[in-house]
């Protein structure tokens, strides 16, 4: 027996072995459990002027188009925790200690209302939301109409509409009066007293159809009228523009789509050859909103080779702290913001930043 000299002889010896292991496997379980924490840190970024999987991430048909070149990415992050899957103390302690990542309460992050399932929709909703506001965005600024078409998001369980609508459905009127947006949609139902028999005509997988829904009381504004739904605006160009970008959620390409959009729709190109990349929701109205991960987001940037990196000027506390040398960030509000950045930055003029701390 070549190992006998290893084997404990005495029950004290015994014990002290066996304390021993249990407390490196304490050690280990501790390390290893679960904390409400999430990280955030530098995720891949998409060049929206480029193609995914096979296919142009933004495409057009049915309309003139211009070749485009030099990049206009869309940043992202990654997150590992909360809805993403678990994170073990060892990964939070670890992540504390590196300067690219941030480790948040997930409360902050995702609310502490909703379930791991609901933010992934809730991500996935906004992403959607986010490539139809560019649309929008960008065709106004190109001073072509858009339309608009009021579509179902949600149907509150139990609530008036439950079992007659449907996530999907296009809702083209109201007891016959036609609907072209979802403001037309929430005064058709709020004229009505709660408890009234309603028609609505909705679209859905491409056939029109007419439903019946008892208008309920608003608990939020009693003595009105509503549905039980959640409204989407979602916005038509008279041409043809698909997004194929797939497994990226949130708001905050919308900036980056809007100007991929225009950088097709017109002969002048945008980023002048060169590595453009940035971050921004974005509205209707061209309006460019703040986001989360601004930080990680630059630092993806950067180590990306981007010469420009678009802000917006929400955000411009954060950027102050933490943008990358060697890389010019332009802050900007606006659409037309951005478009002046990066003119300004094709023809080697300086462009308007975050300013000094």
């Amino acid at each position: 027996m070549r190992f006998a000299h290893l084997v404990p002889r005495t029950a004290r010896a015994r014990a002290m072995v066996v304390a021993g292991f249990l407390a490196v496997v304490g050690i280990i379980a501790s390390v290893a459990l679960p904390v409400p924490y999430v990280i955030v840190s530098p995720g891949p970024m998409f060049d929206t002027l480029a193609d995914f999987r096979g296919e142009k991430i933004v495409q057009i048909s049915d309309v003139t188009t211009y070749p485009t070149d030099g990049e206009l990415n869309m940043t992202t992050v990654s997150e590992r925790g909360g809805p993403y899957g678990p994170l073990t103390v060892g990964e939070a302690t670890y992540a504390l200690f590196n300067q690219t990542m941030a480790v948040i309460p997930r409360e902050i992050l995702f609310g502490g209302d909703v379930d791991d399932e609901q933010t992934r929709q809730r991500s996935a909703a906004d992403f959607d939301e986010a490539q139809s506001n560019a649309v929008a965005a960008a065709l106004t600024t190109l001073d072509i109409p858009v339309t608009e078409e009021p579509i179902i998001a949600a149907v509150q369980t139990d609530g008036p509409a439950d079992g007659a609508l449907e996530p999907g459905d296009i809702v083209l009127g109201v007891n016959g009066e036609p609907t072209a947006s979802s403001a037309d949609v929430v005064a058709a139902v709020q004229a009505l007293p709660p408890g009234t028999p309603t028609a609505i005509t909705v679209e859905r997988e491409g056939e029109q159809t007419e439903v019946s829904v008892t208008t309920g009381d608003n608990p939020n504004d009693p003595g009105k009228s509503f549905l039980g739904v959640t409204l989407r605006r979602v916005f038509e160009a008279p041409f043809d523009i698909e997004f194929t970008l797939e497994g990226v959620g949130g708001p905050s390409a919308g900036l980056m789509f809007t100007l991929a959009i225009i950088d097709q729709l017109t002969p002048e190109s945008l980023t002048g050859g060169g590595v453009i990349a940035g971050t921004g929701t974005i509205d209707p109205q061209g309006t460019v909103g703040a986001i989360g991960g601004i930080g990680q987001k630059m630092d993806a940037a950067a180590a990306g080779g981007a010469q420009l990196f678009l802000a917006p000027r929400a955000n411009c506390s954060t950027v102050r702290e933490n943008a990358p040398s060697g890389m010019t960030v332009a802050a900007v509000d606006t659409v037309d913001e951005a478009l002046a950045a990066l003119a300004a930055h094709r023809e080697g003029r300086p462009v308007v930043g975050c300013g000094a701390v």
